[in-house]
């Protein structure tokens, strides 16, 4: 693992964040320095930038978290300064006072270690006074302020491409999977192609985690969010379709484990099984027109390669297979009436 990697991220954030985040913090210092005009406004100037966030909700919670953090810590290093004086080792008192205080309350890690870092800065560069510390907490109130303010004007974010996008992978990638297992149904298959396609299905595991999060990412920077109404039905339109292919992620795996449990050479002349891959191939057809469906509805570009028509039949009758077989056919076909089910949302 390089090193750079413990520093560095793969992609950079937003250019309009930096900007936003730039502008918050300056207007923030400006604004302190026409209340405060005798002390520089640092207080003011870190909530700023420690509140612009990703989306208005992470705003709104960094907002409460950095005032709450300030009044404690201020409170504590008013506190101790007039209860033991100006000595250096007052300053490590507080600190580790406020260390166990945010412990003791349960706060958030943001406001626990807020609190020692407020003590440790009014208690080695302010007066504890009550003015003083009456005044940090102002301006940290007015710079949390300013910077909810900047991202809430300024283009708030609206992450709904991010669902979109991970949902959409999601799935394209069941699609493949299914289409994958109806071919090794439909031919002889070696214990290292079953082995490979058993790990292939587990990959869609992380593929639904991220679609999860992108959607809960998604919800997050519409909470409070001036622009939500316009967005909260393509969200609620992403969430449904991950509703309906979050059970496909099961069923596949557990088709694909099956296979791989019960697999002989035999298998795939088994007229049933025959059957049963053409219904996968169906079923992945119409698993990719559901999704170009959802695309078209969002406005991204569709893919071509799918007919306009659904492909799925009714459920089939299955022929006596050989007794080797019938268990693995049973589970196939049950679970085939499953995906069925969820791809036209029976």
């Amino acid at each position: 693992m390089r090193l750079t990697s413990r520093i560095q991220v793969t992609a950079r954030i937003p250019l309009l964040q930096v900007t936003k985040v730039a502008v918050a913090t300056v207007l923030a210092w400006f604004a302190a320095q026409l209340i405060f005009p005798s002390e520089l406004p640092i207080f003011a100037a870190i909530a700023a930038l420690l509140v612009v966030q990703p989306s208005v909700n992470q705003s709104l919670g960094r907002a409460l978290e950095r005032c709450v953090g300030v009044i404690v810590g201020v409170v504590i290093a008013f506190t101790v300064g007039v209860t033991f004086g100006h000595n250096s080792w007052i300053v490590l008192l507080g600190i580790v006072l406020s260390i166990f205080i945010g412990w003791a309350f349960r706060l958030t890690p943001a406001s626990a270690n807020q609190i020692p870092i407020s003590a440790m800065l009014v208690l080695s560069i302010g007066a504890t006074t009550p003015e003083y510390a009456g005044a940090r907490i102002i301006e940290t109130v007015l710079g949390a302020v300013v910077g909810l303010i900047v991202n809430v004007t300024i283009a708030p974010p609206v992450l709904l491409m991010p669902a979109h996008d991970a949902v959409s992978a999601l799935g394209r990638e069941l699609a493949a999977t299914i289409d994958r297992l109806a071919h090794a149904l439909g031919s002889v298959q070696t214990q290292a192609q079953l082995e490979e396609l058993l790990l292939n299905a587990r990959l869609l595991r992380p593929m639904q985690v991220k679609a999860t999060d992108a959607i809960q990412q998604g919800e997050d920077s519409l909470a409070f969010n001036p622009r939500r109404s316009r967005h909260r039905t393509a969200l609620e339109g992403e969430a449904a379709l991950f509703a309906r292919l979050t059970p496909l992620v099961t069923r596949m795996l557990g088709m694909t484990r099956a296979l791989r449990d019960h697999y002989d050479d035999g298998l795939h002349e088994e007229p049933t099984v025959r059957a049963i891959a053409v219904e996968l191939e169906r079923a992945a057809h119409d698993l990719r027109l559901l999704v170009r469906d959802e695309d078209t509805t969002s406005g991204a570009e569709p893919p071509t390669t799918t007919s306009e028509l659904p492909a799925l039949t009714a459920p089939l009758v299955i022929a006596t297979p050989h007794p080797q077989h019938w268990i693995l056919i049973g589970s196939l076909m049950e679970d085939l009436r499953r995906v069925r089910e969820e791809i036209l949302d029976e």
